[in-house]
């Protein structure tokens, strides 16, 4: 099963998009492992993952987390408009075009 991160600051708004996310997978008829962790946590499961995304309040962290995931899985910054109207669809779309 494949796992995406979103990296996020405190966890509140992202966790809402991952629930939407998740929503968007099952209706597709995919199984993927989604869940959010803040900047600070992610060395902890950067092995373990297929593509990290970032919410856009966090993007000035992405140099930060590409150093950590070292070019392993993809690291993307999640559109802001995709981000801020919680289309939990659209940010799992372009996560399946990253892998």
């Amino acid at each position: 099963m494949k796992k995406l991160l979103l990296v996020c600051a405190a966890g509140m708004s992202t966790s809402l998009l991952v629930n939407k996310m998740k929503d968007a997978a099952e209706e597709k008829g995919i199984s993927i492992e989604i869940f959010a962790l803040p900047v600070s946590e992610c060395q902890s499961v950067a092995d373990q993952v297929d593509v990290v995304l970032l919410g856009p309040q966090v993007r000035y962290q992405k140099p930060q987390v590409e150093s950590i995931i070292a070019g392993r899985v993809p690291v993307e910054v999640i559109d802001m408009r995709a981000y801020g109207t919680m289309n939990g669809k659209a940010v799992l779309d372009r996560a399946l075009e990253l892998l």
